[in-house]
């Protein structure tokens, strides 16, 4: 992952794995979305608060980019999140981006993992 929206995409994942809402603050736009397969929330607040819930819900969260793509406006990254050393999601994140670089909205989707033993 090279170019700045990938840096940004990045960044996110990085302070997210590291449960750091102070880091991701900065990086979201003050309308940004947040949607996946059980909420959506809308406001930067709204988005804030969402995720310090996820955030307290676990100890641990470790975030393998598998891949990442860019296109105008946006990028995409396919995850492996594993939650407490002991479940594995697999997730596409879709992020958005306004013209100062930051986030406008996610949108993250539930899939599975390649292989019978991925959870």
């Amino acid at each position: 992952m090279t170019s700045e929206r990938l840096d940004l995409v990045r960044a996110y994942l990085a302070a997210y794995a590291a449960r750091d809402l102070a880091a991701i603050e900065p990086l979201f736009a003050d309308a940004i979305t947040l949607r996946d397969w059980k909420i959506r929330v809308v406001g930067k607040s709204a988005a804030l608060a969402e995720t310090r819930k996820n955030f307290e819900a676990v100890q641990h969260l470790q975030i393998d980019v598998l891949a990442a793509y860019e296109r105008d406006g946006g990028a995409a990254a396919e995850l492996k999140i594993v939650v407490d050393r002991r479940d594995t999601l697999h997730v596409v994140d879709v992020f958005d981006f306004d013209a100062n670089g930051c986030i406008t909205a996610i949108r993250a989707y539930l899939g599975r993992g390649d292989e019978a033993t991925d959870a």
